[in-house]
Formats: structure tokens, sequence, C-alpha cells
């Protein structure tokens, strides 16, 4: 049996039920409840998240060495490749499960809401809280996106109505994927060098489809740090964590044990 397989298996079974501080949180959608169809309530709610009015400085201005930085950056992302663009028109679908699979293929695993439901419900909830983390000085500030500002195309021409309307800085898609990357490495640390990446890029795919200024995407992933720092002083948080980080060690550990080729799965 290789070392990584024997070092799997042992940390899973090291992995029993943690101790939980709170009621175990809940893994159903009726319990939880929903924003909007499909959107499940964060932990946080609108009270305790990061004021990004606050925290964010304002967008460039006209003319400064900063929009011309961001002006730089949209040329650079008009030469990405085709597979480049793809993957940008990839990272822009937040249902899920789908957002979350580029994160979890590296992760091992799939996540089943019957198999692993604490670690399902705890990107569900987290990236609800780092999306509206960004609304506050999105509303503020309403910065004008750069495919309306250049009159380019988009990699989802179908949400190009709504986004003409919707302020640019900071970046929520920017803020929900470095969400789903520090998530991630608090599952399995081992991969964190490639998770991080993955969040980075995900991040980075707003400015490829052209529908986010770099300064937006760098103002979301503060958001979404910001906001993880919150996370950590809410219990319910941290009971699911706990659970889902099990979760994700016993997954991992039955794919090491059933060799490769094995279907990955996240259940028994």
């Amino acid at each position: 049996m290789r070392a990584a397989t024997v070092l799997l298996l042992f940390l899973a079974g090291c992995v029993g039920a943690p101790a939980l501080e709170v009621a175990p949180p809940p893994t159903s959608v009726a319990a939880i409840g929903e924003l909007r169809p499909g959107i499940l309530n964060g932990y946080l709610g609108p009270s305790r998240l990061p004021d990004s009015a606050a925290l964010m400085p304002p967008p460039p201005a006209a003319a400064s060495a900063a929009q011309a930085a961001d002006e730089a950056g949209i040329d650079a992302a008009l030469q990405a490749s085709p597979a480049r663009f793809e993957q940008a028109r990839q990272d822009a679908l937040l249902g899920f499960p789908d957002v979350t699979k580029s994160f979890t293929a590296i992760l091992g695993v799939t996540l089943d809401e019957r198999a692993t439901p604490h670690s399902a419900m705890l990107f569900r909830r987290a990236l609800t809280d780092a999306g509206l983390s960004t609304y506050a000085a999105k509303q503020r500030h309403q910065r004008t996106r750069p495919f309306v500002a250049r009159s380019l195309s988009t990699c989802t021409p179908e949400d190009e109505a709504f986004l003409r309307t919707d302020g640019s800085y900071p970046s929520g898609h920017a803020a929900i994927g470095w969400m789903l990357a520090l998530l991630s490495v608090e599952l399995a640390p081992d991969r964190q060098d490639a998770l991080l990446q993955r969040g980075f890029d995900f991040g980075e795919s707003r400015i490829v489809c052209r529908v986010h200024w770099p300064s937006d995407v760098a103002a979301g992933r503060v958001m979404a740090s910001a906001t993880f720092a919150r996370l950590q002083a809410d219990p319910v948080f941290r009971a699911q964590r706990d659970l889902a980080r099990a979760e994700i060690a016993r997954a991992r550990a039955q794919v090491a044990a059933a060799g490769p080729g094995a279907p990955v799965s996240g259940g028994e």
C-alpha cells in the first residue's frame, strides 16, 4: 500500500465524531432557509458581515495610474486562449454543486448532500456570506464594468443585461472563489498550494470574462478573507467545519483504499 494511502487511512481513523460546542448544525435546506431559490442563508447574516463600504477604499479614479493598470489588465485578458476563455465561462457558473467541482476535484472527492452533508452545507452557506460581503461597496460605488466601458463581449452574454446594472467593485465571484479555496484548505491542508492556485485563477476568470477590472478581483479576495476571519468566531460554522473535515478525511481515505481508477465518491 502506498505511503500516501496509509497516511490518509491513518488520518481518517483518527477523525471520529468531533466534540461539538453547539448542537449539530442543520444540513437540510428547510432548516437553513433560502435567501432566494437555490441560495441558502449564510452563517453570519447582514448584521455580522464585514462592511465592505467601510473596509475598502474607493475603486481607481479615472486617469489614475491604478486605472491605467486596470486597463492594461483587460488588454492582457483580451489575448486569452479559447481554452482559458472557456474555463472563465465555467467559473462564472455559481450554481451548487457546479461551483465547487474544480475544488473538490483537487480534494479527490465529490460532494454529496447525503454522504457528505456537512461539507455541502459548509460550502453553500459560506459562499453566501462571501458574496454578500461585497454588496455594501458595490452599491456605494456603482463602478462601470469593463465590458460596458469598452463595448466588449463577455463569456456569459446571457448575464450581460443584469451585469450592466450591478456594480463592478468588489467582485462577488472573486470573493466566492477565494472563499472556496480557503474552505477547501481547511478540509485538506495537504493540498493547499493547488487549492489556493485554483481560487486565485477563479477570480482571474472574471478579468478574462471582461466583466471585472483587476482591482475589483483583488478587492473581492480581501472581502473573502475578511469574511472567512469573521466566520472563525461563529460556533455553528466551526462545528460544521469540523464535521466536514471528518467527512472529507473519510471520503479521501475510501478513495485511496479503492486504488487508482476507482470511482471518486463522497459516500460510503
